[in-house]
């Protein structure tokens, strides 16, 4: 039997795990799950790496331990974020969350060098103020930042130099580079970099344009020390679509639209070409690049970043964790609650307190203001589906195509209330399932640089009779 290891790194927990082939289904293993989250240092809020990396270490063992060595490893994690590391490869300064607030007004000093028009006309990317553009314009206006941009010889994305971490080889990989705001969306060379456009008028290092790498490289082995550590066997690092929305579209169907549902809610369609048109722009979509298994072809993720099930993951927390997600959902649909926020609004991005911002944002719009658990999830839940159903509008606006499905993949698949008002809000069948689509995509991208499947296609088929999925119809 031939293994296949994902790590699958959220912003709230990691997993490590396995697939395998066996009679024809894929089959995947949890060999290790941990809790993540950010962490309060030198006045941000950071990631701790050394922490993650740790366990990642902890999940090999296991593996190693029951006799189930990998052919072949990868990680797949969020993106925007990254590390600055030296010509040691040494992390310089700490790895800053998105989340932090170093960010706000760094927009702004960014389209004083280049507008937020011809930046999307580029670039392709919803401007959002997390993404790694205005994180280095944040760096280079602050005295330690910036002493740190003169020192470092390397951008890392977080995948990236956990890769760098197993194998010893640096790489930026294209999914998770896409997501930065600084690759031209409109290259199709087979030697891309960074936008030297955009790295100009910013004034951005040079170590910020390095080539890019596609999904399916084989990095190399992993090194000695990290053999030693997890029981002296050895297997490869191959790239993944480390954005693991990028991994987890792998696993949705062909000609639907997808939501990959998890603290955030991506929703979007396959394209072979970037839409970076101003009406795009005014509607909030974004381009990202996805796997296509071929270096002139790139697959584009055509979407729009909605807040997701981060609202609820808040909620829980703030309720003292007294119920389930699978309570609050079904709370929330016994509430009969009819309450709606706009949950994309920025409000609801990193406040002090989420309940209280959902209340008070249904006091400021004349609505019943939420009491109960359940009515709270229910606004959630609410808000979340008619957003989807102006997204899927405005997706079929902008491609001139009807889409009768949608597929939704991730965490979020487990949400039948969530799947169900998806269902009536939008007029179309929901699709529900794989919940471990970043890693189930993680592993089909091993198994294609292995040589297990010809294609993307076949690879599809065999996730589609691999796991069941949940129907629901309008």
């Amino acid at each position: 039997m031939k293994y296949y290891l994902a790590i699958d790194i959220g912003a709230s927990s990691g997993r490590l795990i396995l697939g395998f082939i066996d009679g024809g289904v894929l089959k995947i293993e949890e060999m290790h799950r941990f809790p993540n989250g950010m962490t309060s240092r030198n006045g941000h809020l950071c990631w701790d790496l050394d922490k993650i990396f740790c366990e990642i270490v902890a999940g090999m063992k296991k593996c190693g331990a029951c006799g189930k060595v990998p052919v072949s490893v990868g990680v797949d994690s969020w993106g925007v974020d990254f590390v600055l590391v030296d010509e040691c490869g040494n992390i310089i300064g700490d790895s800053v969350a998105y989340r932090d607030d170093r960010t706000l007004g760094m927009d702004e000093v960014v389209f004083e060098k280049i507008s937020e028009a011809k930046l999307y006309e580029r670039t392709g990317i919803q401007s959002q103020i997390y993404n790694t553009i205005y994180q280095l314009a944040a760096m280079k206006r602050d005295k330690r930042g910036a002493e740190h941009l003169t020192q470092a010889a390397r951008l890392l994305m977080v995948p990236d130099y956990l890769h760098y971490r197993l194998c010893g080889v640096m790489s930026n990989e294209y999914t998770n580079a896409t997501t930065s705001g600084l690759i031209n969306a409109q290259s199709r060379s087979d030697t891309e970099k960074c936008d030297a456009e955009i790295i100009g008028r910013l004034g951005l290092p040079g170590f910020v344009y390095n080539e890019l790498s596609l999904p399916g490289r084989v990095l190399g082995q992993i090194s000695p020390e990290v053999s030693n550590a997890v029981g002296d066997f050895d297997c490869s690092v191959v790239l993944p679509a480390t954005h693991d929305t990028a991994s987890a579209v792998i696993a949705a169907s062909n000609d639907a639209i997808y939501i990959s549902s998890g603290t955030w809610s991506l929703m979007g369609i396959e394209a072979d070409a970037p839409n970076c048109r101003e009406e795009s722009r005014i509607l909030g979509f974004t381009n990202e690049g996805g796997y296509s298994g071929t270096r002139f072809l790139k697959n584009i993720r055509f979407l729009k970043n909605i807040m997701g099930l981060w609202m609820i993951q808040r909620v829980c927390e703030e309720l003292d964790n007294a119920y389930s997600f699978g309570e609050l959902c079904d709370l929330a649909e016994r509430a009969e609650f009819f309450s709606v926020v706009d949950c994309n609004n920025r409000r609801f991005f990193a406040p002090k307190n989420m309940i209280d911002e959902i209340k008070s944002a249904c006091a400021e719009n004349g609505q019943v203001v939420p009491q109960t658990p359940g009515e709270l999830a229910s606004v959630v839940y609410r808000s979340l589906a008619d957003c989807y159903a102006q997204t899927a509008i405005e997706l079929e606006t902008q491609t001139g195509r009807r889409y009768d499905t949608i597929h939704v993949i991730g965490g979020g698949a487990n949400a039948d209330y969530l799947n169900r008002l998806t269902a009536t809000r939008t007029g179309k069948t929901v699709i529900a399932g794989p919940t471990e689509a970043s890693a189930i995509g993680n592993i089909v991208v091993q198994m294609l640089a292995d040589g297990v499947f010809s294609d993307l296609s076949e690879a599809r088929a065999c996730i589609k009779r691999s796991f069941d999925v949940k129907i629901f119809l309008p």
